[in-house]
């Protein structure tokens, strides 16, 4: 299976709305090119279009894609839900009226559909801010996306 890249849907460069050019299926490899223009933020059968709760009726911008785009209407509003509590599981449960338990396994089914690593797994702090330094390297300027590819998979300097 080819490796995936997430992406937010808008250019690493100048920062404008991207389209999709070529979609592809891992399953058969089936390809189809051309200029796409993504009509739903959900995967199929992940009840797309049929929203209910807080996220009833907003539009928002459906050219956006990456992790968020994995979440079915039910974990979106559970993020929602999370985020208008500021992460404070009290609340969440409070405005839910779910246990302690629940909020802990419905954020872990969110960390999951959006493909982070169970807690045990993060990377150790200082990858971390090595990671950091890299992205703020590149952001300024200071090295090219090629060569903060490379940093960010852990291949030796060439220098």
């Amino acid at each position: 299976m080819a490796q995936l890249y997430d992406v937010d849907g808008r250019c690493p460069v100048c920062g404008e709305p991207m389209i999709v050019t070529r979609l592809g299926c891992q399953q058969c490899g089936s390809a189809l090119e051309g200029a796409f223009r993504v009509t739903s933020s959900a995967p199929a059968g992940a009840g797309a279009g049929t929203r209910s709760g807080p996220l009833a009726g907003r539009g928002g911008d459906e050219s956006r894609f990456g992790r968020m785009a994995r979440l079915n209407a039910t974990q979106l509003e559970f993020v929602e839900t999370f985020l208008r509590c500021r992460g404070v599981i009290k609340n969440v449960e409070d405005m839910l009226g779910i246990s302690y338990p629940t909020v802990k396994a419905r954020l872990a089914s969110v960390l999951e559909a959006m493909g982070f690593a169970p807690e045990d797994e993060l990377p150790p702090a200082e990858r971390r801010r090595a990671r950091r330094e890299i992205l703020a390297d590149l952001a300024a300027g200071r090295i090219s996306t090629e060569e903060a590819h490379r940093l960010l998979q852990g291949e030796p300097d060439d220098d």
